[in-house]
């Protein structure tokens, strides 16, 4: 059974090496929700006027998490490019995390089988 300090570590080292790809998925969703919020005519479900920079971001994370409440809602075809995109990038960085969690914890606990 590996120990948590050896987990964290595992894992810190991995994210280490994985920290360009990390980055760049990171700088993509910052520019996806700038994108939504000038171009994606997002709208705040509750009061119907356009939602606000904070608004705009919570919906990003909401998608990208692909959870989706509904509560904002993008109102032109680059939101919902944007949207779709969001979801995308969200499913990939997860992918990526429970990969990473995986790895750690095997490597923490010696096993070496792929």
């Amino acid at each position: 059974m590996p120990r948590p300090v050896e987990v964290v570590l595992a894992s810190g080292r991995m994210l280490w090496h994985l920290r360009l790809l990390l980055f760049s998925m990171v700088v993509k969703f910052m520019l996806l929700c700038i994108v939504m919020y000038y171009f994606g005519g997002p709208i705040d479900q509750a009061t119907h006027t356009h939602a606000s920079f904070g608004e705009t971001t919570y919906f990003s994370c909401v998608t990208a998490l692909t959870i989706g409440y509904g509560d904002v809602i993008p109102t032109t075809a680059v939101g919902r490019v944007c949207a779709v995109l969001l979801g995308l990038l969200g499913t990939i960085f997860s992918g990526i995390t429970t990969a990473v969690a995986v790895s750690a914890i095997r490597d923490a606990a010696g096993d070496s089988r792929l």
